[in-house]
């Protein structure tokens, strides 16, 4: 399933016409020296890994999925476009994928998270963005797609399907950084003012 799930949003998103603007001022397309996270709400899981795939492609991506079946369709279907996966959320796992994630990033790999996954609630983000980004230095940017004309499915994020050969644009917000030392006063403000920027990025509000 996972995989034919996959190679569906690869063909639909084939038709679209893609434009980019890289607001992030790390020139995400070329190299960058620093550890970087790629943060996309839960929404845009359809779309925007094919989108990217199309622009930069996929080398040197990771991305975190639950450790639910659930999961397991969004590594097939991540595995259609070479991204591997690790397993893991704050529910399950959270800690171990964590280390996971920044075991990969020794190694040159930007993870890519749904900070609201896997369930939500929609557009509220979870602790373990905040957490990689404090504890390894990676600067965190918003990825997005602004889709004036698609359809919003109605599942509990409203998973975001642009209408084919639509015009869709790519946004990468500017770089966000996490200071390394927080109490759990200032991490909670610190996670509510990420949280509030991404918002400020997203249509679908």
């Amino acid at each position: 399933m996972g995989r034919a799930a996959g190679w569906l949003a690869r063909i639909w998103c084939r038709t679209l016409r893609v434009e980019v603007a890289d607001e992030s001022g790390m020139n995400l397309r070329g190299r960058v020296g620093e550890p970087v996270v790629i943060a996309l709400w839960h929404s845009q899981v359809f779309c925007l890994p094919p989108v990217w795939s199309r622009w930069r492609g996929t080398s040197g991506l990771v991305a975190l999925a639950s450790a639910s079946k659930d999961g397991a369709v969004v590594e097939g279907a991540l595995s259609v476009f070479g991204i591997p996966v690790v397993r893991g959320s704050s529910s399950r796992r959270g800690a171990t994928a964590l280390v996971a994630l920044r075991r990969c990033m020794t190694r040159g790999f930007w993870p890519c998270i749904t900070p609201d996954g896997p369930r939500g609630p929609r557009h509220r983000l979870q602790p373990g963005l905040v957490k990689l980004a404090q504890a390894t230095g990676a600067a965190i940017v918003h990825a997005h797609l602004e889709c004036p004309t698609a359809w919003r499915l109605p599942t509990w994020d409203r998973l975001v399907v642009p209408v084919p050969f639509s015009r869709v644009r790519l946004v990468l917000g500017g770089a966000l950084r996490v200071p390394r030392v927080l109490d759990d006063a200032a991490f909670e403000a610190e996670r509510r003012r990420i949280e509030q920027i991404l918002l400020s990025q997203t249509e679908d509000v």
